[in-house]
């Protein structure tokens, strides 16, 4: 059992259902309960938007996701057994699991993920989307078969994927309450605001996880160099690598600045973004520039991640600044 849960990268997947919650509980709803519906205002009382996604919709979202996420990590192990022995000196496919088991925890979990992913856009009256979770199934096969293997479209796949995490949630939350209110009682600038408060957390997520697995490339250069994969370490170099992930890394930084100076402008929050996210990525930084063996790289890689889990618990004090009426 303890081998299965490091298969399907548990701690990572706790990450997903962590990051869903808080963008549904701590940032949708906390902008749903002050956006007013059309046409009510100056003539009645304000009448201010409530989510009408089920909860357990939502929670079939959710399990959707990790499902297919876990299914990705079991093929990604199973086709990743020869460059893991010689990056990690051991692997837990063909030792802890049989290959022929990780193979059919993939299809178990993919299939199941897929399923619900289209038990639950029925269930919203939009059957069509799931295509989605079919196609990330797909994508995260073909990663670890092929895209893993190309200069820079495994890296870019990755955080694409991830970046998708927060959107899912407000693509099928936007979709009740449409067909709840209808889209003449909700404007466009009211549904804005949500949207672009979601797209900036998913901009930071692909950001950072393609910082994030370039600096996990450099770690894994050694097999990757003698199993013939074009990463961008082997084809590019550790020097330029290190400097395409410092670049990534202080633009992330210099846009949550920018962001906070437009948008948020509390104290609070500047303090919480400059302490519990900016300083860690500029530890990272200070650690990618002088790293030289796979250990270094690889605490650079769990700095990251962990700026990445400060920076989805931001939504948090953000729900806090917006009931206590600090900031707009």
């Amino acid at each position: 059992m303890i081998a299965f849960f490091k298969l399907i990268r548990w701690q990572n997947l706790a990450i997903i259902i962590i990051t869903q919650f808080l963008i549904k509980f701590a940032l949708i709803d906390t902008l749903a309960a002050n956006m007013i519906l059309d046409g009510i205002l100056p003539e009645g009382p304000a009448s201010y938007i409530s989510l009408q996604l089920p909860f357990i919709d939502f929670l079939l979202v959710v399990f959707a996701t990790v499902s297919i996420t876990a299914g990705g990590y079991a093929i990604n192990d199973y086709f990743d057994i020869r460059t893991d022995l010689v990056n990690k000196g051991e692997v837990i496919v063909g030792t802890k699991i049989p290959r022929r088991r990780a193979m059919m925890w993939h299809n178990i979990l993919s299939a199941l993920g897929v399923i619900i992913g289209f038990w639950v856009s029925y269930r919203t009256g939009y059957f069509w989307m799931g295509i989605f979770f079919l196609l990330v199934s797909g994508l995260l096969y073909f990663y670890s078969v092929i895209y893993k293997k190309q200069f820079l479209v495994g890296n870019i796949v990755v955080a694409l994927l991830t970046s998708m995490v927060p959107l899912l949630v407000l693509v099928f939350e936007m979709l009740a309450v449409y067909n709840y209110y209808g889209s003449e009682l909700i404007s466009l600038s009211t549904i804005n605001v949500v949207f672009y408060w979601v797209a900036g957390f998913s901009v930071f997520a692909f950001l950072t996880t393609l910082a994030r697995e370039i600096v996990k490339d450099m770690e894994d250069f050694e097999g990757d160099r003698v199993y013939g994969s074009h990463s961008l370490p082997v084809v590019a170099g550790i020097r330029v690598s290190k400097l395409v992930a410092f670049f990534i890394i202080a633009a992330t930084i210099i846009l949550m600045i920018i962001m906070w100076a437009l948008y948020i402008k509390d104290i609070i929050s500047l303090l919480y973004i400059l302490l519990a996210i900016v300083l860690p990525l500029v530890f990272g930084i200070l650690f990618l520039v002088r790293g030289r063996q796979a250990e270094h790289f690889r605490t650079v890689s769990s700095i990251i991640k962990l700026a990445m889990l400060t920076g989805i618990l931001y939504t948090l004090l953000f729900r806090f600044v917006i009931d206590k009426g600090l900031s707009l």
